[in-house]
C-alpha cells in the first residue's frame, strides 16, 4: 500500500545492483510513494547487474560512477540536479565491499592496501558524496540522506572482518556531517542498521546462513527483510521524520536489544543432546 509519503520529491540513490539490493527495493518504494530519482552504480556493477532494469521500471535515469572518485560523485550530483530540474530532497548511500572478505584473508592477516580499499569504498565514499552535495547546495531544506550499516560496527562478528571498522566509520561520518548540515541546512543525515540480508554482498560473508537463522531466532519480531527495510527508509526520506538526525537506527527486529531468546535456548540446548 502506497501513502504518497514522497510525492514530489527528488533524489539519488547510491548502490543498486540486483532485485537482491536493498537499494533497489528502496528505489521501487520511493517510486510507489511519488518519488523521482536517478540510479548510480559503478560501470563494472552496471555490467555484472541489471540495473537498466530498473531504471525502466521507476523512470530513472542511471549515471554509473566509482563513488570513491570526487569527480564521479561530483558528475552524479551536478547530473542529477540537471537531469531532475533542482535540488535533490533525499540520498540513500547503499555501498560496501571488501576485498579482505572477497579473498578470505581474516582480520588478524588482512592486507592493508585492501583494507585502505574497504574504508574507501565503503565510508569515505558517503563523505565524499555529502561533501559534494554540500559543495554544490544540491540538497533541499529538510531534506534527508540515508546510509545502509550493520551492527558488527558496535559488536564483533566473526568473518565481517575490515568491513566492521567501515562501518563504525560510516556511522561517524553521519553525525560529523549530521551535525553540519542540520546546523546550516536543516538537513537529517542517519545510518540504518539493518537485519542480515540476503542480497549478493551479503551471501559472500562466511557463515551467513548461520548468522540469518541465529538472529532470526533471537530477534523477537524476526529478521527484517529487504522489502521491510525499505518501507523504513522511505519513512525517514519522508516529511513525517523531520526532528530525527545523526541517528544510527536499527531496523532489526529487536535483535540489538536482546542478549538470550527462548527460540535461541531451545536451539542451544537441542545441540547438547545431540552431544549426549
Amino acid at each position: 500500500m502506497a501513502y504518497n509519503l514522497l510525492n514530489g520529491k527528488k533524489g539519488i540513490i547510491f548502490g543498486a545492483l540486483n532485485d537482491k539490493s536493498i537499494a533497489w527495493k528502496v528505489a521501487e518504494r520511493a517510486y510507489e510513494e511519488g518519488a523521482v530519482f536517478t540510479l548510480s552504480n559503478t560501470p563494472v556493477a552496471l555490467r555484472l547487474g541489471t540495473l537498466n532494469e530498473l531504471a525502466e521500471k521507476t523512470g530513472a535515469k542511471v549515471l554509473p560512477a566509482d563513488a570513491t572518485s570526487n569527480q564521479d560523485v561530483e558528475n552524479v550530483i551536478l547530473k542529477s540536479m540537471e537531469m531532475l530540474g533542482g535540488k535533490v530532497d533525499f540520498i540513500l548511500h547503499s555501498i560496501g565491499m571488501s576485498p579482505n572478505v572477497r579473498k578470505g584473508l581474516p582480520y588478524d592477516n588482512l592486507s592493508y592496501d585492501f583494507f585502505l580499499k574497504t574504508l574507501d569504498i565503503s565510508a569515505l565514499s558517503f563523505h565524499k558524496i555529502l561533501l559534494m552535495a554540500r559543495k554544490h547546495d544540491a540538497i533541499n531544506e529538510w531534506g534527508s540522506v540515508v546510509a545502509l550499516t550493520y551492527i558488527a560496527a558496535q559488536r564483533t562478528l566473526v568473518g565481517y572482518n575490515d568491513m566492521a571498522d567501515a562501518k563504525a566509520l560510516l556511522e561517524s561520518i553521519a553525525r560529523s556531517f549530521g551535525y553540519i548540515y542540520g546546523r546550516d541546512k536543516k538537513i537529517r543525515i542517519n545510518t540504518v542498521s539493518q537485519s542480515p540480508t540476503m542480497t549478493t554482498a551479503g551471501s559472500g560473508i562466511k557463515g551467513i546462513e548461520s548468522l540469518f537463522d541465529f538472529t532470526e531466532r533471537m530477534s523477537p519480531l524476526g529478521n527484517a527483510t529487504a522489502e521491510e527495510c525499505a518501507g523504513y527508509v522511505v519513512t525517514l526520506f519522508s516529511d513525517l521524520t523531520r526532528k530525527v538526525t545523526m541517528q544510527n537506527l536499527y531496523h532489526d527486529g529487536g535483535f540489538s536489544s536482546m542478549a538470550m531468546s527462548q527460540r535461541a535456548i531451545s536451539q542451544y540446548e537441542k545441540s547438547f543432546e545431540e552431544c549426549d
